[in-house]
């Protein structure tokens, strides 16, 4: 089968669904398989980007072996 001929019968088999949940499930597959590799982000995810890089810039971060110890020192106290 070629890639027309099984485009055709995909687009057939997916006009007969009418479950909402399993086309949503079909369209994530979809979107995650782009011709680019792109990743769209929202403008609310890009700035929470941007405003996280300024952060770490900042230096307003904690590395994670830190806040592993603050954790685990919090957890002791209780």
């Amino acid at each position: 089968m070629t890639a027309i001929e099984l485009k055709t019968l995909l687009i057939h088999r997916i006009t007969e669904i009418n479950d909402v949940s399993f086309l949503k499930a079909l369209k994530t597959i979809l979107d995650s398989k782009t011709e680019t590799g792109l990743i769209q982000l929202t403008p609310d995810q890009l700035d929470d980007i941007i405003s996280s890089k300024k952060e770490i810039e900042n230096g307003m971060f904690i590395e994670h072996d830190h806040l592993d110890k603050e954790v685990m020192q919090w957890l002791s106290a209780r």
